[in-house]
């Protein structure tokens, strides 16, 4: 009878047992060559194993692998939220905790909304994603498969509509349902927090329309509600800039973070008002692993890295690729499947419609296996699992990018109708 180790639960998008990688690049086991549009579902900013970040890994190794910080500080801890509290760039006086993950940091700052408002609802918004945790789960907008099987979630959530110029919900259909949602379903009184994504990740990349994240800030402040910010993906330069909030002229009061924070080693991060952070009591924050020593040290020359000059001109270099690849390809009439071009900077997405309009979903898993093949490594996002989304690394090389760019050419043009 064969043995398999690994829970038959967890879904695997391709089907490779990766060896090594640098940069934009990975090989598997079998010596085959790919170039990387996923970057560990954008981890990799900074790309495979970069060297200022293997550098920091491996000294500080040699001085101190771990300690739980709430039992003794280590300076790794204390200089990395030194740096990364005055990387934030808000008005307000920030401080913050470390996480082990993006979901744990949504957890925290779930506990620090309802101790800093007494309050314990919270609204997330449709087509979310924010951990895998049973709490985050039901933060999620997407039931399938996240939420299946898996009976009462904490709560209570509510969920909006998320307005985009990618998913044609408008500022003033997501308002109405606001409204509505206060009407009918729970007093505006009894929320703690919104939480949203400045830039959906799993959701296909949908940029938040700007003057509804106005509206929402202007709402919360006038309710006293906390407005959280999930940078998990969206930061750390994806979109050309240190976070994607910025654009839209607003300050988040608590601010998620992860992914690309370190380099690859596992960290994350919530920050955000001093005022809400220090409501729980001591004790009420803290983890044995979170804000591991070499993960600071991972992200401190990750921080080292993103200055804003080189965050601004990777961000633009790979935006202006990529949608001038699109623009011609859509001139062309590469593919009758090619629909939009979502999001922002480099943080983009690409939209497979059938001639109908509906999600071509089965085209996309198509062209998974076509780029596989040929040596591109793509991730899936969406509603439908009908967007590709492009999360090459900041620091890919110009002609690697283009190489990349050449094979989805290809592959696209290869589609079934």
């Amino acid at each position: 009878m064969s043995h398999d180790p690994i829970s038959q639960s967890i879904s695997i998008v391709h089907p490779i047992s990766l060896s090594h990688g640098k940069n934009a690049e990975v090989w598997d086991t079998a010596g085959k060559r790919y170039i990387d549009f996923v970057g560990g579902i954008g981890v990799l900013n900074l790309g495979h194993c970069h060297p200022a970040v293997v550098e920091a890994i491996r000294e500080q190794a040699t001085r101190l692998t771990h300690y739980a910080f709430n039992a003794a500080p280590h300076t790794p801890y204390i200089e990395l939220m030194e740096r990364l509290t005055a990387f934030i760039p808000v008005s307000y006086p920030v401080s913050g905790m470390l996480t082990n993950s993006g979901a744990e940091a949504a957890e925290n700052a779930l506990k620090i909304a309802r101790g800093a408002t007494g309050r314990t609802a919270v609204i997330a918004f449709d087509g979310a994603f924010h951990g895998r945790t049973l709490a985050t789960l039901n933060l999620n907008g997407k039931v399938a498969p996240y939420k299946q099987k898996v009976g009462v979630l904490p709560g209570p959530v509510y969920h909006l509509p998320y307005p985009s110029a990618d998913n044609g919900v408008t500022c003033a259909e997501a308002l109405k349902a606001m409204d509505r949602l206060f009407s009918v379903e729970i007093d505006v009184n009894d929320v703690a927090c919104f939480i949203i994504e400045p830039v959906q990740g799993e959701g296909g990349f949908l940029a938040l329309d700007i003057e509804f994240a106005q509206a929402l800030r202007r709402f919360c402040d006038a309710k006293n509600i906390l407005l959280i910010a999930d940078e998990i993906q969206s930061g750390f330069g994806r979109t050309g800039q240190r976070f994607a909030f910025s654009r839209l002229g607003i300050e988040p009061d608590l601010i998620l973070l992860g992914k690309s924070i370190a380099g690859g080693v596992p960290l994350g991060a919530v920050v955000g008002r001093k005022a809400q952070m220090d409501n729980l009591p001591k004790g009420g924050l803290g983890g044995t692993y979170s804000g591991n020593p070499i993960a600071c040290a991972a992200a401190l020359a990750t921080l080292d890295v993103m200055t804003d000059d080189h965050l601004q001109r990777w961000g633009a270099q790979q935006a202006a690729a990529i949608v001038s690849r699109y623009e011609t390809w859509r001139a062309q009439h590469l593919s009758p499947c090619l629909g939009r071009l979502t999001g922002v900077g480099a943080m983009r997405g690409i939209e497979l419609t059938n001639a109908d309009g509906t999600p071509a979903s089965r085209q996309l898993t198509q062209l998974l296996g076509l780029a596989r093949d040929a040596g591109l490594l793509l991730m899936p996002s969406g509603k439908s699992r009908h967007i590709i989304r492009l999360l090459a690394p900041l620091t890919i090389e110009p002609a690697v990018l283009e190489e990349g760019l050449d094979i989805l050419q290809a592959c696209l043009a290869q589609l079934d109708e």
